[in-house]
């Protein structure tokens, strides 16, 4: 049976490593056809020179980039409205051209919570993306963005309260609130073990993050038996979107 194609949005250059490096790892190494749709940081930057390294290093396709600015980083877009600051449909149409162009068998991004340390930005991603999987299956949204597609499924990369002990002690350091769900609400559980070399290269390749002692740089001092502890394991809540039975009439007032 082939791999499903994925596309993941993702706020931020890094944010597609640490959130579903191994998913994507693995996926591009089974022959899927990956992408990442990232919203921030214009394509002319040294971050943006990292993402493209790092999506080489998971076979992920070279970067898609909306090219607004990071809400907290104004010169990573000069000229460009924050991604916060977007109108909301004027983001779905963009999210839904991509969409339907790359024609994804599934969809990636983050969860309500914008994972775990609560980013605005990774927020407004979320909502942004749960809308375009809709709108880009109805040929009377965004006309003008290409024809028609409708993804089988969203997934919500999120992590467990049973995560939370190990992650908050590394995030609290840094002063980052850590934002579970319940353990109910993972329904994919994903080892990434057998990709995790390619994962923390990914992440180790935003070498700006790792010198300014963001998430990469947390990662790259961790001994190989932690890494493979916080990063070993990716969690996803999925939500179907094509239907798996005809549709049935129901009585809903009586």
């Amino acid at each position: 049976m082939p791999v499903p194609s994925l596309l993941a949005v993702f706020a931020h250059p890094d944010d597609e490593s640490l959130s579903a490096g191994g998913v994507l790892a693995r996926h591009a190494s089974a022959g899927a056809r990956t992408a990442v749709v990232t919203a921030t940081w214009s394509a002319d930057t040294q971050r943006a020179a990292e993402l493209a390294e790092a999506l080489r290093i998971l076979g992920a396709g070279p970067p898609r980039m909306l090219g607004y600015a990071d809400s907290r980083v104004p010169h990573s877009a000069p000229g460009r409205p924050r991604w916060c600051d977007v109108p909301l449909d004027a983001a779905v149409g963009e999210l839904v051209a991509h969409l339907r162009d790359f024609r994804p068998d599934v969809v990636v991004t983050h969860d309500a919570y914008g994972n775990l340390t609560g980013h605005e930005d990774h927020v407004h991603t979320h909502r942004v993306t749960a809308l375009a999987v809709h709108a880009a299956g109805l040929e009377r949204l965004y006309p003008d963005a290409g024809a028609p597609w409708r993804p089988s499924a969203l997934y919500l990369a999120t992590h467990p309260h049973s995560a939370a002990r190990a992650w908050s002690g590394h995030l609290a350091a840094v002063g980052k609130a850590v934002r579970t769900v319940p353990d109910e609400f993972v329904t994919a559980t994903v080892d990434v073990t057998p990709c995790l070399d390619r994962k923390i290269r990914a992440i180790l390749a935003h070498r700006t993050e790792v010198a300014r002692g963001a998430a990469p740089g947390l990662i790259a001092a961790l001994s190989a038996a932690e890494r493979q502890r916080l990063l070993g394991t990716e969690w996803y809540t999925r939500h179907d979107l094509a239907p798996t039975a005809p549709a049935r009439t129901e009585q809903l007032l009586s």
